[in-house]
């Protein structure tokens, strides 16, 4: 009876190996595949929505955790999870890009013109024998250093979206439209309404 029971209780052990067996290759290849999909959407993922690229490795380190450990059934099924977010992230991630574009295309559209608007006004005022009525020396003085300012901003945003920074770009044009439209009013000009920022990645 007991040469019965460890018989029994070896060939429960064999079966709970071949179990366990079986389902280590599907997870290591599961892992494999999920690993690779997040390593691609990463780049992009950063930029745009750091926040839950993060989250997506961690699960992804849980989840070789678990195999490292023998759990494999559980890691097969966390690395379908995890392969399953990595493309949430892509989408994520294109979403917010297209998001940051639009607001960088509607600052492009704008900023330009009040800047070049403002740039000829100026102009116009330092050649003027005597200046019109409210406007002073020093107003025309504030107006030129407001000038410098939103120019060197506007050049270092540009130069931003120049080489793929979106979000940067966005970051370095953000209260432009209102440091405009306050050089604007020192030189008696009627500024258009600011648009709202754009929001962080991410949120």
């Amino acid at each position: 009876m007991i040469r019965n029971l460890k018989m029994a209780a070896a060939a429960a052990a064999c079966a709970l190996l071949v179990a366990c067996s079986s389902d280590k290759g599907p997870a290591d290849l599961a892992l494999k595949a999920a690993d690779q999909a997040v390593t691609a959407a990463a780049p992009e993922a950063e930029k745009y929505v750091p926040d839950q690229l993060a989250s997506v490795q961690a699960a992804l380190k849980a989840a070789q955790d678990q195999f490292a450990k023998g759990d494999y059934k559980g890691a097969l099924a966390a690395a379908n999870d995890v392969a399953a977010k990595a493309k949430d992230l892509v989408a994520a991630a294109a979403a917010k890009k297209e998001e940051l574009t639009k607001a960088w295309t509607d600052a492009s559209g704008s900023l330009p013109k009040m800047i070049e608007a403002i740039k000829s006004r100026v102009d116009i005022l330092g050649q003027s024998k005597k200046l019109p009525k409210g406007m002073d020396a020093a107003k025309l003085t504030q107006a030129k250093d407001g000038l410098a300012t939103l120019t060197s901003s506007w050049d270092a945003a540009s130069a931003a979206f120049g080489s793929g920074d979106l979000q940067g770009a966005l970051e370095k044009a953000k209260g432009l439209k209102e440091k405009g439209a306050e050089v604007m009013a020192l030189l008696g000009m009627q500024a258009a309404p600011a648009a709202p920022e754009a929001p962080a990645p991410g949120k």
